[in-house]
């Protein structure tokens, strides 16, 4: 899923590693191309089961795609939960 923010940052969210290969399959998704979205809305679910029994990882990984026009780009590694604050400016 790709999220521009108004002032231009892109972010790249994607979950498991290959689950393309499950064509949708344990995935939903809340927002439509072009809806604006803000902190706390429900973006997308996926069904951690289902990704496991295709045999891929359930690892989520959030990518600032231009990150090379932020000097003081700051990022959280490691184990989130809902609302944190993942990437300062």
């Amino acid at each position: 899923m790709g999220i521009s923010s108004p002032d231009g940052m892109e972010l790249l969210i994607h979950v498991g590693v290959d689950t393309v290969a499950m064509n949708g399959d344990g995935f939903e998704c809340f927002v439509q191309e072009g809806q604006q979205v803000k902190a706390g809305d429900k973006l997308i679910a996926f069904d951690r089961e289902k990704i496991a029994a295709a045999g891929h990882p359930d690892v989520v990984v959030v990518l600032v795609t231009n990150s090379d026009d932020y000097e003081n780009l700051s990022i959280q590694a490691g184990t989130c939960k809902v609302l944190d604050k993942v990437i300062q400016v």
